[in-house]
């Protein structure tokens, strides 16, 4: 037994240029999957501390049954944002030293994209509780519709969009073709 996680040959080198080894790609995920946590997990905490103290200010008191269900929808979807990205570094603690970094960087990837689809949906519900109290339904509806697409295009669209270009152009170039026309795919 080599140490090494099944699936993962420590001797083969990357297939995009990087002189790196599987190992070592790994290794590099999962650091920038933690930095990158960094900035989203602090963002996280921030609206679900906000939406925790809103019940106990004196103005919650006024809000309707409409708003308050939302607020308690919001809550939910902060704390399973929270939940789903706080996850890669508990399982990374829990799983140390098993030899089992290509798993945890493949759940820890899914955890973030679906804690990433929570939050977005907590922003929009706490827009909507926002917006509905100052403004009214009709107001509260539009925001939430704008912020939605907002969200959708620039976190979610646009990468994938790009994603599948991408594919599209390696599927060519595997196939012997030029593959799919568009700017070169940047490496990092």
């Amino acid at each position: 037994m080599s140490g090494y996680p099944i699936g993962v040959d420590r001797a083969q080198p990357a297939d995009d240029g990087r002189e790196e080894t599987a190992l070592e790609r790994v290794d590099r995920n999962l650091v920038e999957m933690m930095g990158e946590l960094r900035v989203v997990i602090t963002g996280i905490q921030v609206l679900f501390a906000f939406l925790l103290v809103v019940p106990f200010d004196s103005g919650f008191r006024g809000i309707g049954s409409f708003e308050r269900g939302v607020y308690f929808v919001t809550l939910a979807l902060a704390a399973l944002a929270a939940v789903c990205t706080i996850a890669p570094s508990a399982s990374h603690r829990l799983l140390f030293r098993q030899a089992d970094k290509p798993y945890i960087v493949a759940r820890g990837n899914r955890l973030v994209v679906a804690g990433l689809i929570c939050l977005a949906l907590a922003m929009c519900g706490s827009l909507l509780v926002v917006a509905t109290k100052l403004f009214g339904a009709g107001v509260g509806a539009a925001t939430v519709v704008c912020a939605a697409l907002v969200f959708g295009v620039v976190w979610f669209g646009s990468p994938l969009q790009r994603r599948r270009v991408i594919e599209a152009r390696a599927d060519g170039e595997a196939a012997g073709g030029p593959g799919t026309p568009g700017p070169p795919a940047r490496r990092f």
